[in-house]
């Protein structure tokens, strides 16, 4: 596997300077961000589309570094019913047009969320449902059959058109598709393209074991985040681990991303290296640095040594 560095961390550089602190680290990869959540510091989306010039001088920054583009980033949320799903749509699609433009053949993104009925305005994210109350299923079956399946039939088929070979969806909160059986329960209505961005920092606070989701998942691992998460004992024991505080309220949360090491140990991240390699992975695992109790620095420097100790080259 190898390593490399999603850029918006480093987002108060300019371009050519990240990509110098990057090269310093001693980092060969990057995972670039195009918009959606993002603000996208390090690249712009449609100069790239539109001027050969634009691209030439964007990728012969990289070069000159000896450092590789690995995947373009447009996580968001495709399937708002609102302004926002139309803005996070048609970055994906130029997304997938600037890929085929650099020869990427990986995408990272989010599956999106439904609203919960056609006169919903908002995403609804449902986390329960039994026997009641029975809107909860009715929510589910829309979100999905209605909305989520048909729009990613279609996404599918441009990706593939256009040579993307890998889609990787993070498996994060207020998404649809958030662990290894909601990727499973798209994958298979859509397509083994459809893998997952297996980011073991959410599935560790939403109570799941990373690694044996990975040796669930299998090949279906597309990507993989190194980012790590800390559970706040003396909170998440009173509270649970459903939070809704800021991320800067780092003190009074039942949880924090942190460092890689800060949350688990090495060995333990060795371990998960070991299986996602045995499941046979061995791309790229981006750092993202999301780390609040410490400067972006020191977060950097700590995650990068504790990567490089335990990763399966």
């Amino acid at each position: 596997m190898k390593l490399s560095f999603v850029t918006d961390s480093l987002g108060h550089l300019p371009f050519e300077e990240m990509l110098d602190y990057v090269a310093a680290l001693g980092i060969e990869y990057v995972e670039m961000t195009t918009g959606g959540w993002s603000k996208a510091p390090h690249l712009n989306l449609d100069e790239l589309l539109t001027s050969d010039n634009r691209r030439n001088d964007f990728l012969n920054a990289l070069e000159r570094r000896n450092i590789k583009l690995c995947a373009l980033n447009c996580s968001g949320n495709p399937l708002d019913p609102g302004d926002l799903g139309k803005r996070h749509r048609e970055i994906i699609d130029k997304t997938i047009e600037l890929a085929q433009l650099l020869g990427i053949k990986k995408i990272i993104m989010m599956s999106g969320l439904p609203a919960g009925s056609r006169d919903d305005k908002v995403p609804n994210w449902i986390t329960y449902t039994v026997s009641w109350p029975p809107e909860l299923k009715d929510i589910l079956e829309y979100q999905w059959n209605d909305v989520a399946i048909p729009y990613w039939k279609g996404l599918v088929k441009r990706a593939e058109t256009a040579g993307i070979e890998k889609i990787a969806l993070e498996n994060f909160s207020s998404q649809l598709v958030y662990n290894p059986e909601t990727l499973f329960k798209l994958r298979n209505a859509v397509g083994p393209i459809v893998g997952l961005n297996l980011d073991p920092s959410h599935l560790i606070w939403m109570g799941a074991d990373p690694i044996l989701a990975a040796r669930e998942l299998g090949d279906a691992i597309h990507h993989v985040h190194g980012k790590d998460v800390r559970i706040e004992r003396n909170l998440a024991a009173v509270n649970g681990v459903l939070e809704t505080k800021e991320v800067e309220d780092v003190a009074n949360r039942a949880w924090n991303y942190v460092a890689v090491g800060c949350g688990q140990d090495l060995q333990w991240w060795k371990e998960f290296f070991s299986v996602v390699k045995m499941m046979g992975y061995d791309g790229e695992v981006s750092l993202e640095m999301e780390d609040l109790t410490m400067s972006v620095e020191a977060g950097i420097k700590m995650s990068v040594e504790a990567l490089k100790k335990t990763l399966v080259f």
